[in-house]
This record gives C-alpha cells, sequence and structure tokens, in this order.
C-alpha cells in the first residue's frame, strides 16, 4: 500500500510539473491560435479545395495550419467541408495539419522535447500529408468516396460539430491589425480561445497524467527493451511502427499526447517513432469511431489504415532527413521531471499569461458566450 501510494503520488507530481511546465505556452498558443482564426473565414474553404492536386493540397494545409488544434474539431470540419463538396484528400489534408501544424503544438514540443523535435513536426506535416495524398490514390478508389459522401451526407453526429462549424472571422477590407484591435475582432478572439480550451483541456490533463503515470510507474528498463534500443538500426525500423500504435491504445488526441511523447523519447524511442506518435492523434480510437458513424466502416478502415501507413512512412523520412542532417539530439532529456516552484522565468510567465487568460475569459463571459458555450456541443445538421 505505501508503494501504491508512494507511486500515485510521484506520478501526480510529474504531471503537475508538465503541466506547470507549459502552462503559459499553452495560453501564448491558444491565443495566437485564436487570433488566426478570427481573420480567416471558414465560409470560402470548400471552394478552396476542389481536388488533390498541389495547389488543393497547400492551401488545405495552410487553412488547417490556421484552425483549432483540437483533433475532434479538425475531423468535423473535415467532413463538414467533403459535404459541401470538397475534394476527400483535401478535407483529410485540412485535418491532419489542423492538429499537427498548429502553433501551440509547436511550442510545447519545444518546451518539452526540444526545438530539433518542433522542426521535425513543422517539416514532416507536409510530408505525411504528400504521403497520404499518394496512398489516397493508391488505396481509397472513387467508389468508396462515393459511398462516403453519401454515407456523410447523413449527418451523423461526433464530438465537437457545434466547435467545428463556427466562423466568427471579422470581415472587411481593414489590415489584419486592425481587425484584432477592432472590438468585434477582440470579442471573437476571446470566444475562439475559450471555446479551444473548452475543446481540448481534457485531452491535456489526460496526457499528462498519462505521461506522468507512464514516468513514474514504468521503469525505464521496460521502454528501453520495448523499443529496441540496445539495436539503433532496429529501433529507427521498429520506432515508426510502433509509435503509432501506443498513440492508438492511449485514447489521447493532438496536443494532450506530447508529455506521453517526452516519456517515449527519454525511454528509448527513435526520433522517426516521436514524430509518428505525435501523427497518430488521428486515429486514436474515438476517433476511429467517429470515422465510422461519418463514412461507414469501409471508408473508415481504409482511411485509418491510409493514415497509419502514411505515419509510418513519415516517420521514416525524418528519421533518415535528421541522421543525414545530424539534428537527432544526441542525448534523451526530455523534461519530464519533477519540478517546484520557484521564483524563475516559468513561474512569472505562467502568472503574466494567466492574467492575460482571464481577462479573455472575462470578455468572454461579457459578450454572451456562455450561452454559446452551452450549445457548442449541441449537435447541427448538415445541409
Amino acid at each position: 500500500m505505501e508503494w501504491l501510494i508512494s507511486s500515485v503520488t510521484k506520478s501526480f507530481e510529474m504531471a503537475f510539473a508538465m503541466g506547470w511546465q507549459i502552462l503559459w505556452a499553452l495560453v501564448l498558443g491558444f491565443w495566437l491560435s485564436a487570433a488566426i482564426q478570427a481573420v480567416v473565414s471558414k465560409k470560402q474553404m470548400t471552394r478552396l479545395l476542389p481536388d488533390d492536386r498541389t495547389k488543393s493540397l497547400a492551401i488545405a494545409t495552410g487553412l488547417g495550419a490556421a484552425s483549432s488544434s483540437c483533433s475532434y474539431a479538425a475531423v468535423a470540419l473535415a467532413r463538414s467541408l467533403f459535404v459541401k463538396g470538397a475534394n476527400f484528400t483535401s478535407a483529410i489534408a485540412f485535418e491532419i495539419a489542423s492538429t499537427n501544424l498548429v502553433i501551440e503544438l509547436g511550442i510545447i514540443m519545444f518546451l518539452l522535447l526540444g526545438w530539433q523535435f518542433t522542426l521535425a513536426e513543422f517539416v514532416g506535416g507536409p510530408i505525411i500529408i504528400i504521403v497520404f495524398a499518394i496512398l489516397a490514390r493508391w488505396f481509397i478508389r472513387p467508389k468508396v468516396i462515393a459511398a462516403a459522401r453519401r454515407q456523410a451526407q447523413k449527418g451523423m453526429q461526433g464530438k465537437m460539430e457545434a466547435h467545428a462549424q463556427m466562423d466568427m472571422s471579422v470581415a472587411g477590407e481593414q489590415s489584419l491589425l486592425a481587425k484584432l484591435r477592432s472590438d468585434k475582432g477582440k470579442t471573437a478572439v476571446s470566444h475562439y480561445f475559450v471555446m479551444d480550451w473548452q475543446a481540448v483541456w481534457k485531452d491535456i490533463v489526460l496526457g499528462l497524467l498519462i505521461a506522468g503515470a507512464a514516468a513514474a510507474l514504468v521503469p525505464d528498463s521496460f521502454w528501453k527493451a520495448f523499443f529496441l534500443s540496445d539495436n539503433p538500426t532496429w529501433a529507427a525500423i521498429w520506432g515508426p511502427i510502433v509509435g503509432p500504435l501506443v498513440a492508438v491504445i492511449s485514447f489521447v488526441c493532438s496536443i494532450g499526447n506530447v508529455p506521453l511523447a517526452a516519456v517515449l523519447w527519454n525511454g528509448g524511442i527513435s526520433f522517426g517513432g516521436v514524430i509518428s506518435f505525435i501523427f497518430a492523434d488521428l486515429i486514436v480510437v474515438p476517433i476511429i469511431n467517429i470515422y465510422r458513424k461519418y463514412y461507414g466502416w469501409q471508408m473508415a478502415i481504409k482511411l485509418t489504415a491510409t493514415l497509419y501507413l502514411a505515419m509510418v512512412l513519415a516517420g521514416y523520412v525524418i528519421e533518415i532527413l535528421f541522421a543525414m542532417t545530424g539534428l537527432i539530439p544526441d542525448e534523451r532529456s526530455a523534461k519530464v521531471i519533477s519540478v517546484s516552484v520557484s521564483l524563475n522565468y516559468t513561474t512569472i510567465l505562467n502568472l503574466v499569461f494567466t492574467i492575460m487568460a482571464t481577462l479573455l475569459v472575462w470578455r468572454f463571459i461579457k459578450t454572451g458566450g456562455r450561452n454559446m458555450l452551452r450549445s457548442m456541443n449541441t449537435p447541427h445538421h448538415e445541409h
């Protein structure tokens, strides 16, 4: 019993330590994401994604990177674009970028894993989209896509439907800065900020708790054996294969899986394996079930398998590229250790950005945000 209490306590301590380390960065990242969403309209997205050519994929990637980091909202919005006429592959490219190329993810990866991983994520994002587009042409035939569109048009509901369809972007010809400084712009930023937090806070907390438990309870010897770390060649081959599978059973998506990625890196998973693991937020079990609802079992299986293969191949490409350029870190020193709260730059930044978050929440409440929050998870059928 004493061992159990000690282990649980250590797990919570590590979870809190990682949460404290990234708190200010989460606020900053979500504010930047909210600011971008406030000036980028969703109304023209469908028109911009008519096919799976390079131009459409590039636009889908850019729009996704400027969107929300919530995996469920990204999946719901991709379905909405598809129903309204967007190309299926481009819609999924948007979905991939919306969860793997967003600002807040890069900031958190930088703090917990280091700049090399942040760079790998933003290099790997376009790679996985290109690989997926190529694989989709081979494995996802027009007949399957047509059946998926018919299923999607039935309007089966997943999570975050209202959040995905929300569009409060500021219209007009004025500059981006002028839009953000306007009353409507400030209100839009506050609403996107709170809505995005509401969408992902459970994943973030769950991710921290799982990572804390894994760091405290699972011995390094297990991870090293599991990831074949004693043999660098086999580890590099095995990592991208098993990384996404670990993500699938962890049930954590988007930013929430970064703390666990830090634990896995310290445990011996390959560099490419970490990136494949991060990419796998779009094939966790709850999201596979949403694919089934949206597109039917046939497309759900094909889409999941194609995404998985793309993640593995992208992990290999990143492993090779970064090994060739000498950018893979020599030391495994991701920040998963317990830290005490003291008067340092982290504490000061957490205080400053907590005040900022409080002001954003206050504006959200004062401008009718609570009514919007209540309707956020209310199903809205597509038309």
